[in-house]
């Protein structure tokens, strides 16, 4: 949930710190006051792309930071358990620069994070819908998608998606095999090549790293014996060596152990350690012994890791997986040599994933059967909720072609989501619906549906932002609307731009925008607005620039109707 959103220099904002409540929080403002701009900050905290035309004019970057509210979301922990990045108190705080050159930075409590990362942990913390999520309900892969959601199908159409791509590569796997003659001759001779090169080359795992040790030392074979020589000298050569010493130490304890036996125990330690200086020192001069020039093993070295980088550049990036390619290379020579055999194989291979792939794909089509059943009744009563009583929703299953020919990454079935808003009216596709009201309302049917909510498995408040999905509506129908995003705030956090007066009366925070010139430039504002300030709001949103008394009493029968509509 969002707590806190914090914007400088972004579009016409200077700065500009909003604190949201939890429920319905309603933004209104005049035409053009930039009231979509909360929306355009929001939307890149949670993974939109920046560009250097977000950032205010004569300002070098753009700041956005938002205070997120972790909540009890098993689903987030399980996400942040994947990755360095912890709660702070319970909180998450995303920030976003974007940067003049157009780039932008992420961070997440502090710590740097990729864009990747950033939309991957969007989801379980908001979702924006507008305009353009809108036509993206026409899709069939997203209307699939949205399904598979409500039924809960996620992991098993991930595990149809699996084999599928494995039946298909085994298929290409087979094409490869069953070529005609030149081609595979071809190939014969491509990874003959390969594997020759590759097996002739000798290569060990940690080859590359010895001898890059090795030409160091031999590069500065000098300095090394230099070292070696200094250490031994002052071990055992040298007449102030410390085997030198010792041995003086020695003699002296000799001495007191004439006259105090407890100094035998010390004579006993300086013994010991003598044995050990010797062994350093006999060390060191065998080592010194081996260290001779040798510019031709330091060639060698040079051909050798020049080799090991010619075969990283062509076959992969360590000599792991130059010797993994290898490996594939030997068979697929050996598969070519004895392609009959090899073509017997991988045709098992693939009737396996073709039957893994049924009996998957079948099991996904009776669950998403079940579950377009129970999504129709839901979407259906949501839409009564909204003023469209008799409106029937339907998910339209389309016949498969027989056998392979209808299979998909996505399974057997293909849909549409499909309205019928009056009676005798057939079901037709969503991009045919003609009205934009319609279309709001169904939208807001489907987001009720698919969000998770009190008694759900997340209970965890998101929050849902709506860019004035109230497009073509008014009135009665207005007023449903904004009953359905009470109710939807009841269990997730809402943010709802807004330019109809019967929605804005369900606000629990009302929120107005303002656009100003100062100082020769546009400055936009944010504003909580008391209960006074609310219904004068209203009242220019019902009667424009000039407030008459009318518009005033109106707005206080809405604001009165939405809380006795409340209780």
């Amino acid at each position: 949930m969002l707590l806190e959103l914090d914007i400088e220099n972004y579009a016409v904002v200077d700065k500009l710190r909003v604190r949201f409540d939890r429920g319905l929080n309603l933004l209104t403002g005049e035409t053009g006051s930039g009231k979509s701009i909360v929306v355009g900050a929001l939307s890149l905290l949670l993974g939109a792309r920046a560009t250097a035309d977000m950032i205010r004019p004569g300002h070098k970057q753009a700041r956005i930071s938002g205070v997120f509210e972790a909540g009890d979301s098993a689903e987030l922990k399980e996400f942040l358990e994947t990755t360095p990045l912890e709660l702070d108190e319970g909180e998450l705080i995303i920030d976003r620069e974007v940067l003049e050159s157009g780039k932008s930075r992420a961070y997440v409590n502090g710590r740097v994070v990729t864009l990747a990362v950033l939309r991957k942990l969007a989801p379980l913390l908001g979702d924006i819908h507008g305009q353009h999520e809108q036509q993206n309900l026409f899709s069939a892969r997203a209307q699939l998608h949205m399904l598979d959601s409500f039924a809960k199908t996620s992991e098993l159409a991930g595990q149809v998606a699996a084999h599928h791509a494995s039946w298909r590569k085994l298929g290409k796997r087979l094409e490869e095999l069953r070529g005609n003659e030149q081609e595979k001759l071809r190939l014969l001779d491509l990874y003959s090549f390969q594997h020759r090169e590759i097996e002739e080359a000798k290569l060990a795992p940690d080859e590359e790293t010895k001898l890059e040790q090795e030409r160091s030392l031999l590069g500065n074979l000098e300095q090394v014996q230099q070292a070696a020589a200094s250490a031994y000298d002052r071990i055992y050569d040298s007449s102030v060596s410390a085997a030198a010493q010792l041995k003086a130490a020695r003699r002296a304890i000799e001495d007191l152990v004439q006259f105090e036996s407890s100094f035998q125990a010390i004579a006993e330690t300086l013994d010991s350690s003598q044995a050990n200086i010797e062994d350093a020192a006999f060390e060191l001069r065998g080592y010194l012994d081996r260290l001779e020039p040798n510019p031709g093993r330091l060639g060698e070295i040079e051909d050798r890791l020049d080799l090991i980088h010619r075969l990283k550049r062509k076959y992969g990036g360590t000599i792991e997986e130059v010797l993994r390619y290898g490996e594939d290379a030997g068979k697929r020579l050996d598969e070519l040599r004895s392609s009959a055999a090899a073509i017997v194989q991988v045709e098992k291979e693939q009737q396996q994933a073709a039957e893994d792939y049924r009996q998957h794909s079948a099991k996904l089509s009776k669950l998403r059967r079940g579950a377009a059943d129970e999504l129709e009744q839901r979407v259906e009563r949501e839409l009564a909720e909204l003023a469209m009583e008799r409106a029937r929703f339907q998910v339209g299953f389309e016949p498969a072609k027989a056998g392979a020919a209808g299979w998909s990454a996505q399974g057997v079935d293909r849909i549409r989501f499909l309205i019928s808003a009056n009676p005798g009216q057939p079901p037709r596709p969503l991009a045919q619906v003609a009205s934009g009201g319609e279309l709001s309302r169904i939208t807001l049917a489907l987001k009720t549906c698919l969000t998770p909510g009190a008694g759900s498995e997340d209970q965890t408040p998101r929050t849902l932002v709506f860019d004035e999905i109230d497009s073509g509506v008014g009135g009665r129908v207005a007023e449903a609307l904004g009953r359905r995003l009470e109710a939807l705030a009841s269990s997730n956090q809402v943010l709802c731009v807004t330019h109809l007066p019967q929605i804005a009366g369900f606000a629990k925070a009302h929120f107005f925008v303002d656009k100003r010139e100062q100082d020769g430039q546009t400055v936009a504002s944010v504003a909580r607005l008391s209960e006074k300030q609310r219904i004068e709001e209203l009242a220019r949103m019902l009667s424009g620039e000039t407030i008459t008394t009318a518009a005033l009493r109106h707005a206080k029968q809405i604001l009165k109707a939405s809380v006795a509509g409340t209780g």
